[in-house]
């Protein structure tokens, strides 16, 4: 990856020859640069659309929002304990975050998570869609936990750019002061 941008970025310079206007250069190597975007759809068919440039994340819509990508399984027992919290950061924050489900397994239905929401207190949108496994892979490169990551994995952005994130199960009022950190709260 680092040798390939390294090429676009020397190919510009050479390919640009010598100008003085930088500004430029940098614009057409930044717009060379991959970047993709993931259509999340939830367990009630909302889609998510989310944009990953470099290392951010942007989700279309939810600009100046705490984005909190909640990476589980249902099997998990960590992962049913983190969900209730998650469901109270949606509940006493409403409009400042969005908690999003995103689970690694393939082969659960919509009914199935469902269930796994109403059960565990998942109350948040849980995305089941052909792009997880992608998404989530992209998240874990991202941040450099490699693929074989723990569950549940917390990934928490503002305006696509990283804020923290925690593997495995962690204290709540970690993720709230968190939470209430990148929202400029005290």
């Amino acid at each position: 990856m680092l040798k390939s941008i390294l090429f676009v970025v020397i190919s510009v310079f050479i390919y640009t020859g010598c100008s003085d206007n930088k500004k430029d250069v940098i614009q057409e190597a930044n717009s060379m640069v991959a970047s993709n975007v993931y259509k999340l759809r939830d367990t009630q068919n909302r889609v998510y659309k989310v944009t990953k440039k470099a290392d951010e994340f942007h989700i279309e819509g939810y600009d100046n929002r705490v984005v909190i990508y909640d990476i589980f399984a249902t099997w998990c027992p960590p992962c049913r304990a983190v969900a209730p919290h998650l469901n109270k950061f949606q509940e006493e924050f409403k409009d400042d975050i969005l908690v999003l489900g995103v689970t690694i397994e393939d082969d659960k239905t919509d009914a199935d998570f469902i269930k796994y929401a109403d059960k565990y207190g998942a109350h948040y949108p849980i995305i089941n869609s052909k792009a997880n496994r992608a998404f989530t892979n992209a998240i874990a490169s991202s941040i450099n936990v490699g693929s074989g990551f723990p569950i549940p994995l917390m990934v928490m952005y503002k305006n696509g750019k990283y804020i923290t994130h925690y593997a495995g199960a962690v204290p709540p009022e970690m993720i709230r002061a968190d939470i209430r950190r990148a929202l400029g709260k005290k």
